[in-house]
């Protein structure tokens, strides 16, 4: 069903259509989300916020963009507030995580020392994208999570798409820095 079929049902109060809706994107909004936080639950919670926002707020949209496109920024946005405002909590229940694991280490792991060195490298990682300039977390994140083609994102992050060029170009160049000492250069 076209999503202007869809969106018509949706505002007329049919549940059904609603539901169809989200089947049809939560994986994409999902998948944004979880390159924000790196958290499968904090994504989910996002997921779900998102969806309510799009119910609330889908008398607003004008059809000036595709649906999609609405849907992402509404994604971006729930997504950056969600981080703004739980970044000190997350910090202090990662460093509580990180002591937990360490004082409850098995002694029979054999491959402690390359588990811990993977999840080490992967919060470097997730670090890394974390500390990216906001244009070029969205940007980047956009691209490498959701593999969305540059136009696309430019009309998500109403740019053009040589800036979007650039904001991945400035993320990547930062994402090579940061994580050098990672990679061995």
């Amino acid at each position: 069903m076209p999503e202007k079929q869809l969106i018509e049902r949706i505002l007329s109060g049919d549940k059904e259509a609603f539901r169809l809706l989200m089947e049809k994107y939560q994986q994409q909004v999902f998948h944004v989300a979880i390159g924000f936080v790196h958290s499968r639950e904090d994504a989910e919670d996002i997921t779900q916020e998102v969806f309510i926002r799009v119910y609330r707020a889908l008398r607003s949209f004008k059809e000036k963009s595709l649906f999609s496109t609405w849907l992402y920024r509404i994604t971006l946005n729930t997504a950056m507030n969600y981080v703004n405002k739980n970044r000190r909590r997350n910090l202090l229940t990662d460093a509580s995580n990180s002591l937990m694991s360490l004082f409850n280490k098995s002694n029979e792991e054999r491959d402690a020392q390359q588990k811990l060195e993977t999840t080490e490298i992967e919060k470097n990682i997730q670090k890394a994208i974390d500390e990216l300039p906001e244009k070029q977390r969205k940007a980047f994140i956009l691209s490498k999570y959701e593999d969305l083609p540059q136009r696309e994102i430019a009309e998500i992050m109403q740019t053009s798409e040589g800036a979007v060029e650039q904001l991945l170009v400035r993320a990547k160049k930062s994402l090579q820095k940061k994580l050098a000492h990672i990679v061995g250069n």
